[in-house]
């Protein structure tokens, strides 16, 4: 197929600094409980105000000095993640009252973070078959505070096609409604998360394609192309059901010009997260409508550039095709 859619936290201690006294103005009692205290006895005579405020100030800031700084918490998951893998980066700032999202940034691009609980914020970070192995520096910005996160991204093995074309065949060509309209549809970032728990297989036939496997077309390697998606093999007119609840923000028919996608439904999961279904033949949904998992939204076709009967997955997160197997197995709620 032509696939073109295209730290634990820490608690700062409490514990009040011990001061020692000097002079007449400080010294140490031992109360009932045995345990020293620290008490301050002013001079009651010839102190003028200036000096007593320089006196209060001092043991003031004295005191605020002593307490140990918080540092901003982050998590990030999985630990150990691949290409494909979506990063989970979970923030939580000092002050659990604080309406403003922290700025999450990798190579220089800004992901955004949502509230997922009171003083919580998440971000997602996407990778693909198409980026580098190794270090990934992320950067946390949050009330003033930074701090910079370095996660390995290991390798992955995709598997390999070769695809061989008879002499003077053209492949289908995307039309500019569906690139574009496609392409509108992945950029939706809807601050509503909709999804609850672990994602649904969205149809019940065998998976024939996994995602990211790579590909040569006659010969030549196309370094630019991974299968954006999974595949499943059911028949023709087999349910296809939302695979967690979502808006209905993309249709899309061959009739109309989706020459390369066929009979297309996009749905937003809310929060950058969307994912499209490929090659059916019928849609039972609208633009707009609010769907929940495991509704049937369409059914399984060869529409488009489809060699069989089959239906394409495409999952993405912040406009990237990521693997949605550890969406289904694990979740990201």
């Amino acid at each position: 197929m032509n696939q073109l859619t295209g730290s634990r936290e820490q608690r700062a201690g409490s514990r009040e600094p011990e001061s020692k006294g000097q002079g007449r103005q400080g010294r140490q009692e031992r109360q009932g409980s045995g345990q020293p205290t620290t008490s301050y006895q002013l001079p009651t005579t010839n102190y003028q105000l200036p000096v007593l405020h320089c006196f209060l100030l001092s043991l003031g800031v004295a005191l605020v000095s002593a307490l140990p700084a918080q540092a901003l918490q982050v998590r990030v998951a999985p630990t150990k993640p691949h290409l494909g893998d979506t990063l989970s980066v979970v923030v939580r700032p000092n002050n659990p009252d604080i309406n403003v999202s922290p700025i999450v940034t990798v190579n220089r691009k800004t992901y955004p973070a949502f509230v997922i609980a009171p003083g919580v914020f998440r971000a997602f970070v996407p990778t693909t078959p198409l980026q580098k192995v190794g270090k990934r520096e992320i950067q946390i910005s949050s009330e003033g505070k930074v701090r910079n996160i370095a996660v390995w991204v290991a390798n992955r093995k995709f598997p390999v096609q070769r695809i061989n074309f008879r002499p003077g065949k053209a492949g289908l060509e995307a039309t500019e409604l569906e690139l574009s309209r496609v392409a509108a549809f992945k950029s939706l970032v809807t601050p509503q998360k909709f999804w609850n728990g672990p994602f649904l297989k969205p149809n019940r036939g065998r998976v024939s394609t996994i995602y990211g496997v790579r590909r040569y077309y006659n010969g030549k390697f196309a370094k630019d192309y991974y299968h954006r998606g999974v595949d499943y093999a059911g028949p023709v007119g087999s349910p296809v059901v939302a695979p967690a609840a979502g808006r209905v923000s993309l249709i899309g028919l061959e009739s109309q010009g989706f020459r390369v996608h066929g009979n297309i439904i996009g749905l937003d999961h809310g929060q950058g997260v969307t994912s499209v279904f490929l090659h059916l033949s019928r849609i039972y949904v609208r633009e707009g409508d609010i769907v929940r998992a495991g509704q049937p939204i369409g059914a399984v076709g060869s529409t488009g550039a489809s060699t069989g009967p089959h239906l394409h997955w495409g999952f993405y997160v912040q406009g990237e095709a990521v693997d949605p197997t550890t969406w289904r197995e694990q979740g990201m709620n």
